[in-house]
């Protein structure tokens, strides 16, 4: 036997332990920030109304019917149940592999983001119809598109799910 067979696992890395629980809980917190700035943006701007902010940022209040860079959002409304669906079906996903794999920290912390911020656009779809977007930037006439701090967590979970997988890719392997 080797000395890693014979050391217990630490309560943290079980499934199920107390990690899994920490990461459920930084997902609602995910999710309550980007609700709170949701709320706020949707009371406080007038649809399409922009404050600049610096040269190349503005807050605003735009509506986003389809996902990521508007896709499929002209489409006739089917795509609000089918991104609803798909947003819940993959945090149940991610539910389960964060409960058998909560001592990954990188792995999980980048599923967490993600599951945050897909659960954010979710609670938009049902309860707007629609996603809430109000970051902003550009420059001169080139823009990229409107989003919200739930984009800005699936976008950072997926980065480090890939940064995730290329190290561990790099590690030797234990034979």
């Amino acid at each position: 036997m080797t000395s890693a067979q014979t050391q217990p696992t630490p309560v943290d890395a079980r499934p199920g332990g107390a990690a899994f629980v920490r990461w459920m809980l930084i997902a609602l917190v995910i999710i309550a920030i980007d609700q709170v700035t949701k709320i706020y943006f949707n009371t406080q701007f007038q649809f399409g109304e922009r404050v600049n902010i610096l040269p190349f940022f503005d807050f605003t209040l735009l509506f986003n019917r389809g996902a990521a860079f508007s896709f499929l959002a002209s489409e006739e409304g089917w795509q609000r149940w089918f991104f609803t669906g798909l947003g819940v079906i993959a945090s149940i996903v991610i539910a389960v592999l964060l409960y058998r794999n909560p001592g990954q920290r990188r792995f999980a912390l980048a599923l967490t983001l993600i599951m945050g911020g897909a659960l954010g656009n979710v609670i938009d779809r049902m309860v707007y119809g629609h996603v809430v977007d109000f970051l902003l930037f550009y420059w001169r006439d080139w823009y990229y598109p409107a989003f919200n701090i739930a984009d800005m967590a699936i976008t950072g979970g997926a980065i480090l799910l890939v940064i995730d997988e290329l190290l561990r890719a790099r590690k030797p392997r234990a034979e």
